[in-house]
């Protein structure tokens, strides 16, 4: 049997949080009711990509019971060690603090490949797309622009391990196998899709390869990602893919995937517009930079390859909907001039 399941059987997990978190709350004194919601779970026979909650219950010596959303964060050939640590190093320069929060990391386990942490309450800036929500909407992208400048203000002394996901060549699973699979599934778009890979790859090492500037970089920016968790506070989830890199991509990747997002529930392109000049405008003043040539079209640069990753996801994962990469990938390649 696949060991995954274990984290599946609260008996199992009751155990393992006595021992691994219970200590991390010396205001407690025992673990009570665990209730265990699989949110991705991809169980084969031995390999498996799984993300669970577990609503757990928390007994005070009083009889005070306080409820702990934990969750783990498990993938059997992809490292999650790194998301511990980065969400350590994170949570001791304070991202918990100054209106922000982000999940508090518990504890890493070898044995499952897993990150366990305490997880973000609120909905996320999605939520607010769907339902058409403008005024928040625009609160959320401006606070969320001023975290990201935080985030890329960051000393990068002690992140030198952060190269997972560094540049697009070495994202997970590798160029190479997903041109592979757009072969296997859908060979008319294999041609285009390289020589896509191959403008996008060549900008990025042109500029990474002329400086020795890094910035930490949260590596997938976009409104899922950010959480509404109080009338003037925003939560940040998912640092998979926290790297050091060039921090337009946070920029490019956020702005593509809001407009995207706006255009498809909202529909009011001016809308959409004002969106992404909000998140800019405000990122730029918090980050005290302008906006010269050479961040602009690093920023375009990231905006076509977060475009592009889309319609990748639609051509090759179970969905297969090539309605929705087809206009993608002609965005991208007008923008390219492909």
């Amino acid at each position: 049997m696949n060991k995954i399941y274990q984290l599946l059987d609260e008996a199992f997990v009751r155990e393992l949080f006595k021992k691994e978190v219970l200590p991390l709350y010396p205001a407690f004194k025992e673990i009570g009711g665990i209730r265990i919601i699989p949110h991705k779970k991809l169980i084969w026979e031995t390999t498996y990509h799984v993300v669970i909650e577990f609503k757990t219950d928390f007994l005070d010596d009083k009889g005070g019971l306080k409820t702990v959303d934990i969750f783990c964060s498990a993938h059997s050939h992809e490292p999650r060690k790194n998301v511990y640590e980065a969400l350590r190093f994170l949570w001791h320069h304070d991202f918990d603090k100054g209106g922000t929060t982000i999940p508090h990391p518990l504890f890493y386990s070898d044995y499952f490949r897993a990150t366990f942490y305490e997880g973000v309450r609120g909905d996320n800036l999605y939520h607010f797309i769907k339902i058409r929500d403008r005024a928040e909407i625009e609160r959320i992208v401006d606070e969320a622009a001023a975290w990201f400048a935080k985030l890329h203000r960051l000393p990068i002394q002690g992140t030198e391990s952060f190269q997972h996901n560094s540049r697009i060549k070495n994202i997970v699973p590798g160029v190479g196998h997903i041109l592979e699979k757009i072969k296997e599934k859908h060979p008319e778009y294999y041609d285009r899709a390289k020589t896509i890979y191959e403008r996008l790859i060549a900008g990025e090492e042109k500029f990474l390869d002329g400086t020795e500037k890094r910035w930490l970089v949260h590596g997938d920016a976009h409104p899922e990602n950010i959480i509404k968790t109080g009338d003037a506070e925003i939560g940040v989830i998912d640092f998979t893919d926290l790297c050091l890199s060039d921090f337009a991509r946070d920029l490019g990747g956020f702005l593509q995937q809001v407009e995207y997002m706006c255009k498809r529930k909202i529909g009011d392109a001016g809308f959409c517009e004002n969106i992404k000049k909000i998140f800019l405008e405000s990122y730029l003043k918090h980050a005290k930079i302008d906006l010269d040539p050479s961040l602009k079209e690093r920023i375009d640069l990231y905006y076509n390859w977060t475009a592009f990753r889309t319609a990748i996801f639609f051509l090759t994962s179970h969905l297969n909907k090539v309605e929705r990469a087809e206009p993608l990938f002609d965005l991208v390649s007008k923008n390219l001039k492909i």
